[in-house]
This record gives structure tokens, sequence and C-alpha cells, in this order.
């Protein structure tokens, strides 16, 4: 499982992307699915790897993009975790979740890039802070 309080999906215009700030209306944190795994490398090097696992969107998320994490529900989380359950009952957790219950709203350009990493980055751009030039 991968912790998250929220995602971002980018919205393609014309030639530009709209980043869209995406999470659970009233939840402080969820778990994404996910798959991890180790290996070594040519020089003997263990490498841990883990990967979001993908859904179809949910009629939210598809205004704005062709997929989104596959987020499980708190009662599938020690389920997921669970080596020897089922397959299937696995596979079947991988389901758009429930759009009702979750919230979308656009959000600064600036999140386009890793070099900015602070919470601002959160608010509307209805809300987005403007540059102080003193």
């Amino acid at each position: 499982m991968i912790p998250a309080t929220g995602f971002y999906e980018w919205k393609k215009n014309d030639k530009t992307k709209t980043p869209y700030h995406i999470y659970i209306d009233g939840a402080d944190m969820f778990a994404f699915a996910g798959i991890w795994d180790s290996c070594k490398n040519s020089n003997g090097q263990v490498i841990h790897t883990f990967s979001i696992i993908t859904t179809e969107p949910n009629e939210l998320v598809k205004q704005v993009h062709d997929r989104m994490p596959a987020i499980l529900n708190k009662a599938h989380e020690e389920d997921w975790l669970d080596e020897a359950a089922d397959k299937e009952y696995l596979h079947s957790m991988l389901q758009p979740y429930n759009s009702e219950l979750l919230k979308m709203y656009p959000v600064s350009s600036l999140t386009n890039s890793p070099k900015n990493n602070y919470k601002e980055l959160l608010l509307s751009v209805e809300q987005e802070l403007t540059p102080k030039l003193f």
C-alpha cells in the first residue's frame, strides 16, 4: 500500500496541461494499491522498487484524465497485504473509487516541477498566492 493524502492529474488543454488536486473528502489519509519487488543490479546491490497500480477513471477523474490510481477501501487494506489472499479477490479491489467520495480542483502550474515542493501548491488556483516583491 502507498499512503497518500491526495494525488494530481493533469488535464490536457490545447497546448498546456492544467494540474488538478484530487482527494477523498473527509479523509486525512488513504492508501493506493501498489506492488513492490527487490532485485540485485549488476554490481550485486539490492534495488527496491514499487509502483502504484492504476485503473480506469471514475466519473470525476474522467473529466481530466484517462486513468487514476487504484484506491483501496479501508475494509480491504489488510486483505491487500495478505500474501496468501486469493488473486481474483485482490484483483476485484482494483476498481475506480466512488466518484461521489472524491473532490477535485485546479492548482498552480508550479506543481509541474519537482523543484517546487511546498504546501501552498495545494491551494486552488482561485486562492493561489501571488509573488511578493518585498
